[in-house]
């Protein structure tokens, strides 16, 4: 019997008026975020969150406040001294007699008022590509990377700053998840129709999610049944020239002026298996996935409830279909199974003491069962991984200047294990219990001197049942002196504890002997950060242009092995350097009315000891190129989306020898393209996509190692650096009924 915890969670981050609160929204009513506001004749300013809210002090001299966006008309608001809540409407584009020219939001933009150096994709983002899953939001992205672990499984990871996602904070609604045995297939969770934003923060964060971002944080911001957007139902239909269907529905429902409710569902099958280049394996697993969330709000003055429980099954079976080659008929099939229950309940609580002062007391509480039962030939591992998390957080502002967050948490993980690393039938399963409690107190402080400058620092304490105490610090440093530019600079520790299994199981898909050390170390690394954001007005628009480097140094790590023998993995502590150097600068320009641009570069210096050698990471490219382009007609009837990837070369593992004394597979992999594109049409309240994804049919050649032997001694299939099937189409529909 699999048993849901239920558990009662709160959030967090309630931004409640300072002096002077408000919202700016379009014609239509939506809101829009980014939007800058400042008061006349002076340089500081705030932006718009991406619910369209803002807060600025009030001024003793100046009562206009101006409010521009970029493809909207500026508007000037003259605020009375009795006001405190604004409700402004900017124009879109020039109206000319009853003809509206129309310009596009942006979908993806830097969060200018946040001391981190954060991006927002939004909604309107994400419906420029198909956006099945949080693993298929980032093609427009050009920080965030996501590749296949592995070529039987369809395992996916996130890298971010060159690193991979296990180094990444992975959140939703700023609650830490898809920790553990959910690391390998958790992008596959989260269905992108429910996804009202992503955030993506570099480098460390604040300190009162925890103590595990290294590199950076991804927070998934669902759809909120009392957003005054929420539709009444919504539904998104999807099919694929792979035979995958997908389909989505929430309804929500507001039972008074405090209660609202939110269903949401979630279907998808890959009905057919496809062996594009002949080699026996499937080059797209066959995953079935049911999944359902209810959640529930309630809003007052003084108290804040938001919760939720979810439940998914999913079954993901992928290997052989058919033998390579011929001769090998009485062999058994090489198949991959992997049968996944996973259940959540969250809630959050939030006692608002001061909405002057932003006082408030706010208590977090999830929990999460993840049942796993894998098989990679005849090699298993199951696991029954169990999550707890708690978080009390006090927050005020002291002064308009000066504010306090406080507070304590406790996070729980344990897992239940039972495997066979071997594809001998007649081998035991060995059973592994890991148990891991973690409680922690943090402190952070931040200085906003007029939206300037503003410098923030945390320090936490922690307790590990496995490696004793240990200290988190954290701070970062934001510069505006204009309204055209944004100094930030950040330096912080991060730690983590490497579930070795639960997180690689899919490095079993290989005749790989896999070796685990004795007493492997707490993860530890410091990261250091720098960029400058600039907004440059260029014929009467705006030129966004960002740029960054950031180093992380690790201090010990879990290094995973495939260089000193290429028969083996081998998971061991670090035993010399290991780093990562990222540069990275990205532009956007919206050309002409509807039309936006944008152009990145990114470089990668990732390298790790291996048998006491210093190494380019293998499997890690070198640079990456993107250019993407987005137009919007007139009255936003048709949209047009296209995205261009290179992604470099890099270094593989050492090979082994072939019997003629040559290796077996390259040194190096070579730079490649690929070409995604969307055509949107809209009507009233539905529309209708079609697009491709790699359009440039761009395959690696023989992705599996001796796949025409999966019971031998040389086969792999994680030896993965670039796409394993070609060109697909797909069509979908969205349809949304807003309330009436």
């Amino acid at each position: 019997m699999k048993q849901l915890y239920t558990f009662i969670l709160l959030f967090t981050s309630i931004t409640l008026q300072a002096q002077i609160n408000g919202t700016v929204k379009d014609s239509g009513g939506e809101p829009i975020p980014g939007a800058n506001i400042f008061w006349m004749n002076s340089t500081g300013g705030v932006t718009t969150q991406p619910d369209g809210t803002f807060s600025i002090p009030r001024q003793d001299k100046e009562h206009k406040l101006v409010v521009s966006f970029i493809g909207f008309e500026n508007d000037t608001i003259k605020v009375g001294k009795q006001q405190n809540n604004l409700a402004i409407v900017l124009r879109e584009g020039l109206q000319l007699a009853e003809v509206s020219v129309v310009s596009r939001k942006m979908g993806t933009m830097k969060l200018r008022s946040s001391v981190l150096n954060e991006d927002m994709i939004s909604g309107e983002e994400l419906c420029r590509a198909a956006c099945c899953n949080l693993g298929e939001s980032f093609t427009t992205n050009p920080s965030v990377d996501v590749s296949y672990s592995d070529a039987s499984t369809g395992a996916k990871q996130i890298k971010l700053l060159g690193l991979s996602g296990t180094y990444v904070q992975m959140l939703t609604e700023n609650i830490p998840n898809f920790r553990g045995a959910a690391a390998p297939y958790g992008l596959g969770y989260v269905p992108g129709p429910w996804m009202q934003s992503i955030q993506v923060s570099k480098g460390t964060s604040s300190v009162k999610n925890g103590y595990e971002a290294l590199t950076g944080q991804i927070n998934v911001e669902f759809k909120k049944p009392n957003a005054e957007e929420a539709d009444w139902v919504s539904a998104n239909l999807f099919a694929s020239t792979t035979n995958r269907y997908e389909a989505n529905a929430d309804a929500s429902i507001k039972l008074s002026d405090k209660w609202s409710t939110m269903l949401l569902a979630h279907y998808e099958n890959e009905t057919k298996a496809h062996d594009g280049n002949g080699d026996g394996f499937v080059d797209i697993p066959r995953v079935e996935q049911y999944h359902l969330f209810n959640r529930w709000t309630y809003m007052s003055d003084g108290y804040v409830f938001i919760g939720g429980i979810k439940a998914l099954s999913e079954d993901r079976r992928g290997g052989q279909t058919h033998h390579g080659m011929s001769g090998m008929e009485q062999k058994e099939l090489y198949e991959v199974d992997i049968r996944t229950d996973r259940y959540e309940a969250f809630a959050k609580n939030a006692f608002i003491f001061d909405k002057e002062k932003n006082t408030n007391l706010a208590l977090i509480l999830s929990g999460t069962l993840h049942n796993q039962d894998a098989a990679y030939g005849h090699k298993l591992y199951d696991v029954d991984q169990q999550n707890a998390y708690a978080s009390l957080m006090f927050e005020t502002e002291l002064t308009r200047m000066h504010s306090l967050s406080a507070g304590v948490s406790y996070n729980f993980d344990g897992f239940d294990q039972r495997y066979r690393l071997t594809n001998q039938v007649a081998d035991g399963r060995v059973k592994n219990f890991e148990r891991e409690s973690v409680g922690g107190v943090y402190a952070q402080y931040t200085l906003n001197w007029n939206d300037k400058l503003t410098f923030m620092a945390g320090l936490r304490g922690d307790h590990s049942s496995r490696y004793g105490f240990f200290v988190t610090p954290r701070t970062h440093l934001k510069y505006a002196p204009n309204e055209y530019v944004n100094f930030r600079l950040s330096a912080g520790k991060g730690y983590r504890t490497n579930h070795v299994l639960a997180e690689n199981n899919y490095l079993m898909a290989s005749s790989r002997n896999i070796l685990i050390a004795d007493n492997l170390e707490q993860e530890e690394a410091w990261n250091y950060g720098a960029s400058v954001s600039t907004y440059l007005p260029l014929f009467g628009k705006t030129l966004n242009v960002n740029a960054e480097f950031y180093y992380t140094d690790f201090l010990h790590q879990v290094v995973i092995d495939m260089d000193s023998n290429p028969h083996e993995v081998s998971f061991g502590n670090l035993d010399g350097r290991s780093y990562s150097k990222v540069f990275q600068v990205e532009a956007s320009y919206p050309f002409f009315t509807g039309f936006t641009l944008t152009a990145a570069y990114r470089m990668t210096d990732a390298k790790t000891t291996y048998g006491g050698q210093l190494l380019e990471k293998p499997l890690t490219s070198k640079y990456k190129g993107l250019l993407t382009a987005s137009y919007q007609t007139a009255l936003g009837l048709w949209q047009f989306d296209a995205t261009l990837q290179l992604n470099g070369g890099g270094r593989m593992p050492a090979a082994y020898l072939l019997a003629n004394d040559t290796p077996s597979w390259e040194a190096r992999y070579g730079a490649f393209e690929q070409v995604n594109a969307q055509v949107t049409r809209y009507f009233r309240n539905w529309s209708i996509y079609v697009g491709g994804e790699n359009l440039t049919n761009f395959k690696q050649k023989n992705p599996i190692v001796d796949a025409a032997n999966p019971w031998g001694p040389n086969f792999d299939s994680t030896m993965i650096w670039g796409p394993v099937h070609g060109v697909k189409g797909y069509i979908g529909v969205r349809v949304n009924l807003p309330r009436l």
